[in-house]
């Protein structure tokens, strides 16, 4: 099968005939997301099944955000499916505001690869919610925002993470230095 042009590559759509004589366009790409999807919820699904389970655990337990997660995938993946057979396919882009002879700002990556280098360095010796501060305080600020009130609201989002995390769901995360103060340990 060639292109219009010539390059011998498949193209992205392809005409199949339906009923009523109508043709429909399947597009290889959209079709590619609801498998891939569908193929990462049924592994999540099995996977989930080989997480152990203290006896300790509450009604939730360390296996009901996995399932959940992956029967959303199924779940998402088959509504895709269903949407690409009727014929519902998503407009290609003619054109963004992006300028496409525009470089990369590696300043840009290089601090948002700081940044989560800076997490998984400390967020042993700091623990959570200060390493987790610094993250996003730093991906904020290379992506332009203010580094303040990044900051801020950083550690009102990962303060707020923990204390779920720890007093609500009983999941362990390092509290670093602020193990003692209340909410933490």
């Amino acid at each position: 099968m060639s292109t219009a042009s010539g390059s011998g590559a498949a193209p992205e759509r392809v005409a199949a005939p339906e009923r009523g004589g109508r043709t429909r366009t399947w597009s290889w790409g959209e079709a590619a997301i609801a498998v891939g999807l569908f193929a990462v919820g049924v592994f999540t699904l099995v996977e989930t099944t080989s997480i152990t389970v203290p006896g300790s655990a509450n009604v939730l337990g360390p296996r009901a955000f996995p399932y959940a997660v992956g029967v959303l995938l199924v779940g998402a993946s088959v509504a895709l499916a269903v949407s690409l057979l009727r014929g519902q396919h998503g407009s290609a882009e003619e054109g963004e505001d992006v300028d496409a002879g525009a470089r990369t700002d590696w300043g840009t990556v290089a601090k948002l690869v700081a940044s989560f280098a800076a997490l998984v360095l400390l967020i042993e010796p700091l623990g959570w919610p200060i390493a987790a501060t610094l993250l996003f305080a730093g991906t904020a600020w290379a992506l332009g925002a203010r580094v303040v009130r990044a900051a801020v609201i950083g550690a009102v989002l990962n303060i707020g993470i923990h204390v779920l995390f720890v007093q609500v769901l009983g999941l362990f995360l390092p509290a670093g230095p602020l193990e003692g103060v209340p909410f933490f340990g």
